[in-house]
């Protein structure tokens, strides 16, 4: 951690203070760079020198955005206290929340979720905070999120939701929290289901999680193919099996 001490460090700090008034050919400034770097201290000092917080790179970060990306959570108070705007987005639409929830950092998220920060909000791709963390295997922001009201079904551009994605990963741990929360496990509008992608992954606990859940292995997907008509494990298909055989006898 970077404190006043030595006179190169002191010398750095000046170096932050004069080029925060002075942006960079990418616009970034002194704030964004000591925010992506966690460097707390100097963050209050330029603030102390009325730095701005509305500086944005060419792809649209700020310091905030750099701060909640890194998991700098002492930055990201700072910054809020002092006016940063926690709605910003990058031009691709990711938010703050969204870029904390991508790297798994679960104290930043809470921070901005008490700020005021909007659980749902998706990128320009229809991607939400939930979607990406599943996607990530970041169980305990999915647990977050979804306690904070996250829309369990919200699908992207293309069709695939939160639970979906995290079965074709093979993330067991994220799958148990959204099934605490009832997900659908029916055909999705991508033409498949959980059930689909957890036999396509391979993954025999994901698939286990999904059928004690009562996911339907009866359900084909648009091509009208059945889970089991995705593998060749034997262990995932005598899962399947008996499973299907009971469906059809009833």
């Amino acid at each position: 951690m970077i404190k006043s001490g030595s006179q190169g460090q002191v010398k750095l700090q000046q170096q932050y203070l004069i080029r925060s008034h002075h942006p960079l050919q990418t616009g970034s400034t002194a704030l964004f760079f000591a925010s992506q770097q966690g460097y707390h201290e100097i963050v209050k000092l330029l603030f102390e020198f009325g730095a701005s917080t509305e500086f944005q790179t060419k792809d649209g970060g700020t310091a905030l955005t750099a701060a909640a990306q890194y998991g700098h959570s002492k930055v990201v108070e700072i910054l809020l206290k002092n006016g940063a705007n926690i709605h910003e987005q990058l031009n691709d639409g990711a938010t703050p929340l969204f870029l904390a929830a991508q790297e798994g950092h679960v104290t930043v998220i809470r921070q901005l979720l008490a700020s005021g920060a909007k659980v749902n909000q998706v990128r320009e791709d229809g991607t939400a905070p939930l979607w990406m963390a599943a996607q990530m295997g970041h169980s305990e922001v999915v647990k977050v999120l979804l306690l904070r009201g996250a829309d369990r079904d919200a699908d992207r551009q293309d069709g695939s939701t939160a639970l979906f994605k995290a079965a074709l990963k093979g993330h067991s741990s994220v799958i148990e929290e959204l099934l605490k929360f009832s997900p659908s496990l029916g055909r999705l509008k991508n033409g498949s289901t959980a059930l689909h992608a957890a036999v396509m992954s391979g993954n025999l606990q994901t698939v286990l999680l999904l059928l004690g859940a009562n996911a339907d292995p009866t359900l084909p997907n648009k091509h009208n193919e059945l889970p089991a008509d995705l593998t060749k494990s034997d262990r995932i298909l005598q899962l399947l099996h008996p499973k299907i055989s009971n469906r059809d006898s009833c």
